[in-house]
This record gives structure tokens, sequence and C-alpha cells, in this order.
């Protein structure tokens, strides 16, 4: 599916309508649950509750990485613009694309920037964003790619200007090794020289202190991670009761990850009509939900390396918690 739409500074590819969306959901359900370590995308956590729910989380004074990363691009937003000089900045997740602001006033105020490209899965979120953002910023084009990470990076439009492509909020930690490399190499094959990729990252730090990020004393963590059973039971016509599961929330210190899930209180079947699907959960078999990797500075310099980017700037917060890079095609 691809369609456009356009106002005099706005222009919307969309890639990714509902039937698509429901279709994802399906095979992602269907092919998800029927592993032996069953799990679910954590991208099925965010529908409305569930945006509303994490909004609530980057509010909460134990969940530090979202404040730590506006510090980072608030303190540090010139000095980005004036290395990367961007024509057009995409960023990739945009949603409501907050933070994204200090680079866009910065690109403004450097005379750089003229073209803005989010790109997000949702399209409502997209149009209102754009609408907000030329409102903002009269005389900026603001040209959104509705499509999923997996199927639409090839998508993005290019140019012969120079850009900088931006993904924020520790999003690429939610991907496992293989398939953060696949997505950073598809990224890496958009760029042209010249070009540069701002990467958000949460460093590893006190286990303890991770844990209590992803599992809160106000269980605002806990009813986002359960919210992933309510939306397969609203599409799907699943029946699944979330009493009937404990959140969990631990550090693997092999993998350098927050692991995430739901595990079973008892002995289960969960029947999911859409699908003619009927599950079984043994008492104490875990459903992952969602990893979230932490990085070393070193290490994830290296994985840059392997997909062919050199990491020219850090960008830390006050307290060392988080990491913001830039990098440019190696030569």
């Amino acid at each position: 599916m691809s369609a456009a739409s356009t106002t005099p500074a706005v222009v919307i590819d969309v890639h990714l309508g509902p039937d698509d969306q429901a279709e994802a959901l399906r095979r992602d359900v269907r092919d998800g649950l029927s592993r032996p370590q069953k799990s679910l995308p954590p991208k099925w956590l965010y529908d409305e509750r569930g945006s509303e729910l994490f909004d609530q989380i980057t509010r909460l004074a134990e969940y530090y990485p979202t404040e730590a990363e506006r510090e980072i691009l608030l303190r540090h937003a010139p000095a980005i613009i004036e290395r990367a000089r961007p024509h057009t900045i995409v960023e990739l997740g945009a949603g409501t694309s907050d933070k994204t602001r200090a680079l866009l006033d910065a690109g403004r105020a450097a005379s750089t920037l003229q073209r803005f490209i989010p790109f997000d899965v949702s399209e409502e979120f997209l149009r209102t964003t754009a609408a907000t953002l030329t409102d903002a910023y009269p005389g900026l084009l603001v040209h959104g790619v509705v499509g999923d990470f997996d199927r639409h990076i090839e998508r993005i439009p290019r140019g012969t200007e120079r850009r900088m492509v931006v993904l924020l909020g520790g999003t690429i930690g939610n991907y496992p090794t293989a398939a953060r490399r696949t997505l950073l190499r598809e990224i890496v094959a958009g760029l042209s020289p010249g070009d540069r990729f701002l990467l958000g990252t949460d460093l590893v730090k006190d286990p303890a202190r991770m844990v209590l990020a992803y599992d809160d004393p106000q269980g605002v963590t806990e009813a986002f991670n359960k919210n992933v059973l309510a939306v397969v039971n609203r599409e799907l016509g699943a029946e699944f009761d979330p009493d009937r599961f404990d959140h969990e929330a631990t550090w693997d210190p092999h993998e350098e990850w927050m692991d995430l899930g739901l595990r079973s209180r008892a002995d289960q079947t969960v029947r999911i009509g859409d699908l003619g699907l009927e599950v079984d959960f043994a008492a104490g078999e875990y459903l992952r939900t969602e990893v979230s990797a932490k990085f070393r500075l070193a290490s994830l310099a290296a994985e840059l390396a392997s997909v062919g980017l050199e990491v020219e700037y850090w960008f830390t917060d006050t307290a060392g918690d988080f990491a913001v890079s830039l990098s440019a095609l190696r030569e």
C-alpha cells in the first residue's frame, strides 16, 4: 500500500495501512506463540492505551532514560548540528518528535535545516506531529513516512542534500543482536558520503537501578507490559486473563539487556479465536515481550564499525547514564 497526501508544507507517504497492521499482528502472534520460547514483539505494546502508559513511565522518578537523553539533546544540539550540518533530518520512530525539537531548533538557528522526515508506524501520530511542527517551524517542509522499520526503511525519500538520520530513545536496544545488525545495515545502506547517523543508547549501569526502571513500585510498567495481552484480546479475539500472568523484569548479564516478559501463574490454555489457536502455558512459563539492550561505549563503537560507521563524537548526560553518538560512513 502506498499513498501520499499534501498541504503546502506537508507531505505524507503511507506504506502501511490498517490491513497491513492487522496481518502483521496475526503473523507475529501466530509465530511468536508457536515457538519453544514464546514471545511477542514490543511494538504491539503501543496502542493508544499503551502509548499513554509509556508516557506515564517516562515521567517516573525510577525511569531515567528519557530525561537523560533530553538533557543531552538540549545541551549539545547546537554542537551536533554544527558537526553534521544537515539540510534534512530523518527521524526513525518519530512519535511526537518531542525531544527532536532541540535538533530542529538548532538546525533552524544555524540556517541549514530545510526538511524534516519523520518515520513512524502510526499514521495518526504522524499527521498530528506534522501539523504541529509546520505551525512551530514556518517554512520547514515536513515529509512524513508511515511505515515499519523492518519493511520500509528503503522508502524514506532520498535526495542530494546532506542528511542526518536520527534514532533516539534507546529504540535500537529493543532489537536482539542479529536483528540489530540487520537494522543498522539497512540504515547505513541509505546513507551517502557526508550524511550522519545520530543514535541514542542506554548505558550499562547498576543492575538494581535498571531493574527498578522497568519494574516500578507504582505498577505502571506492569500495566504497560500486560497491555500487549489486551491488544491481542481485542484485535484477535483472544482470551488472555492478565491476572494469570506476573510481570517480570530481569537483568541478563551475559546479553547485557533487560529481559521483560510475563510469567504464567499456573498451567493454562489460552484460546485465540481469530487464529483458531489454543496456546498452552505451563506454570512458570515465560512469555517474552521485550528486550532492552544496554551498551558500553567501546563495544558499541565496534558494533557500528562492523556495519561501516565510524563514531565521530560521543555525548553523555551529566550522570553518565545515557549516550548519544554521531557517526559517519567509514572512508
